[in-house]
């Protein structure tokens, strides 16, 4: 099972994406009960997941509305939440260097 890095980050992209509550939860729940060893395993669950530099692994989030980048640590079974926007939003920034600021 997977640790998250923070609830609060999640929470904080709820508030700002209302239409996308329901898949956040949804998936922040799946990564917490699921075990992946290594990204090809989590590729099996989310076959739309792509994988980046650094560990970093893009989400498509209700229905590839929403994109989701985090960093995981398949190792210490670690996931931090990274950027969290829609797909438009995306395609504006840099996937692997993109990081979660504080509004």
């Amino acid at each position: 099972m997977f640790d998250i890095i923070t609830r609060r980050t999640i929470n904080e992209y709820i508030l700002k994406y209302p239409t996308a509550k329901i898949a956040l939860i949804n998936w922040y729940y799946k990564i917490l009960d699921l075990d992946f060893k290594n990204f090809n395993e989590l590729k099996c669950v989310y076959t739309n997941a792509s994988l980046m530099a650094d560990e970093r692994v893009i989400f498509n989030i209700k229905g590839n509305i929403y994109r989701l980048a985090t960093s995981f640590s398949f190792k210490f079974k670690l996931n931090q939440t990274k950027w969290f926007g829609t797909h438009k939003g995306y395609d504006k920034i840099n996937a692997e260097t993109a990081s979660h600021r504080k509004s």
